[in-house]
């Protein structure tokens, strides 16, 4: 088991404060790593149709058979819980209480922020940075292989074949989560606009040029985006809009969480395929994104991440903003200084 950064912020969170969510996209590790954090807690996921029905049935009933709390996976397919949870975290004192887990960070959060607000804190989890694949002994001397694997747990743990890996996991859970969350009919369309995506990954957001592409209105596009967003898949980048004096492109940089996700849609099947593909350099950018996100996130830190580009395009690949210092990063996927650079 690959050990996870973000378990030592999880504990100190769960001294804190009487609930913990934990969000991020399906397989990303968040079961794994709740059960680390708390080996004594019951586990119970609400996938599981016989403990949703109970929960939905009896929620005190089931809320009721953990004194000492529990793990709740997937609490967001029991929406109703929420209202109950409410009440006995206000009536405990004790910390720690409930781990939530969700891989809908839209549904989760509109949840909480209706009834469980003051009460729980937050931890983003992202797939495996590149730090907990080093300090797992598994890391490998090529940014491109990287890229190809991405960091999702199953693959660089047990070695499975990225390729086979990220096709089912696209048709498993982005396809089907996403499909029921927004009642998408149209399964190629939805398809298009992901490959699309992939095709615009390190790019100025163009909802236009999607929609024209993909064959739906922006409303759509956007909509489908958001759903993305917020199930831990589409990343975008915001621009910064500090004190200057040019005019600023103001639209999003469209990135994924996970690069293994963005080769898979781009129909790319080894490492040699990345080292001469267009998208080589864009790839790199977003893994270096990808990166630095869950620098953030490990840390308990909020995105600090922009990027700046004028009208006339000058530009910024990367702007860290940390308490008003601005850090400036260029990315560049190229081996060799050169003037260009």
């Amino acid at each position: 088991m690959i050990k996870r950064t973000s378990v030592t912020r999880l504990i100190k969170l769960a001294n804190q404060f009487r609930s913990v969510a934990v969000v991020g996209a399906r397989q990303c590790g968040k079961t794994t790593l709740c059960k680390t954090a708390f080996p004594n807690k019951p586990y119970i996921s609400l996938e599981n149709p016989d403990t949703l029905a109970f929960a939905t049935a009896d929620p005190r009933g089931f809320l009721g058979q953990f004194q000492n709390g529990a793990i709740l996976d997937e609490i967001q397919r029991a929406p109703h819980l929420f209202s109950y949870l409410q009440q006995v975290l206000d009536e405990t004192k004790k910390k720690g209480l409930f781990i939530l887990t969700g891989s809908n960070n839209f549904l989760l959060q509109e949840n909480i922020t209706q009834t469980l607000a003051g009460r729980i804190a937050y931890l983003q989890l992202l797939p495996l940075s590149l730090q907990e694949i080093n300090e797992s002994k598994k890391l490998k001397d090529d940014y491109a292989w990287h890229i190809l694997n991405g960091g999702y747990p199953e693959v660089i743990a047990k070695k499975i074949n990225p390729v086979d890996w990220y096709e089912a996991y696209i048709n498993t859970y982005i396809q089907r989560d996403v499909r029921q969350l927004k009642n998408i009919s149209n399964l190629v369309q939805f398809t298009k606009l992901l490959k699309l995506c992939a095709g615009r990954t390190g790019q100025i957001l163009n909802l236009t040029s999607i929609s024209n592409d993909c064959g739906i209105d922006q409303k759509t596009v956007a909509s489908w985006l958001s759903v993305l967003q917020s199930s831990y898949i589409v990343y975008l980048l915001k621009p910064y809009a500090g004190n200057f004096n040019k005019r600023i492109i103001k639209a999003p940089k469209l990135y994924f969480y996970d690069t293994g996700v963005a080769c898979s849609l781009l129909g790319i099947g080894n490492v040699k395929e990345i080292k001469t593909h267009s998208a080589k350099g864009a790839l790199f950018e977003n893994l270096v994104v990808s990166e630095l996100l869950k620098e953030r996130f490990n840390a308990g830190a909020a995105d600090n991440l922009f990027y700046w580009r004028d009208k006339t395009g000058h530009e910024v690949d990367i702007v860290l903003d940390k308490a008003g210092k601005l850090i400036a990063m260029e990315l560049k996927s190229g081996e060799t200084i050169t003037q260009d650079f």
